[in-house]
């Protein structure tokens, strides 16, 4: 006589229960996973912001004359366009020698206005988090300039300093990129205690 081997299945109570045990771990998880997401998306605005800063200053450096990071804004569209304007509060940029208001998406050149030779892309914006482009004295700013030695220079505007990413919907931690006369541009974190590698430097 043979014997069988029975083999035993999984019942609809215990699919049940782990199907509860896995809801409960993942309602537990969900609030640092949107956490995560978010901290990933200002830290992505603020080193694309911190990116064009940079690259309007070796621009300026390769062609040895005035270059300007332009913060724009442009409702119609994710990539800066023939609607755009200038802001300090967006995280939308171009970098050129004349205000590229209205020209935003005109054809790189270096002889045709506004002498276009960079602009964000769709993907290093973001409408979760709010932005604050400040000068030296504190007032909104929307540009800085370097010249051919890639230092920061007045052009009858206030130049930006700082620019703060933060939530929109409010709360959280904060994201600064700061602007330095000599031109450097870092980014940092205005709310860690003196001694952190992250700390906001001195202006």
């Amino acid at each position: 006589m043979l014997n069988r081997s029975r083999q035993r299945g999984v019942n609809l109570v215990e699919v049940m229960v782990v199907l509860i045990v896995l809801g409960l771990v993942l309602s537990r998880l969900m609030p640092y996973v949107a956490d995560w997401l978010t901290s990933i998306k200002m830290r992505n605005v603020a080193e694309s912001l911190r990116g064009g800063i940079e690259r309007a200053r070796n621009e300026s450096l390769r062609r040895n004359g005035n270059v300007t990071f332009w913060l724009v804004s442009d409702t119609t569209s994710s990539v800066p366009g023939s609607s755009c304007s200038v802001s300090s509060s967006s995280s939308q940029w171009v970098v050129s020698v004349g205000n590229p208001a209205g020209q935003c998406n005109a054809v790189a050149s270096l002889t045709d206005a506004p002498q276009l030779a960079f602009r964000s892309q769709a993907g290093e914006s973001s409408s979760a988090v709010s932005i604050s482009a400040q000068s030296s004295g504190a007032n909104a700013a929307n540009h800085v300039t370097f010249n051919g030695l890639g230092q920061v220079i007045a052009d009858g505007a206030d130049p930006i300093q700082t620019i703060d990413v933060t939530l929109a919907a409010g709360g959280g931690r904060r994201l600064r990129v700061v602007v330095e006369a000599g031109g450097s541009v870092r980014n940092c974190d205005p709310d860690v205690a003196a001694g952190d590698p992250r700390v906001c430097p001195t202006l």
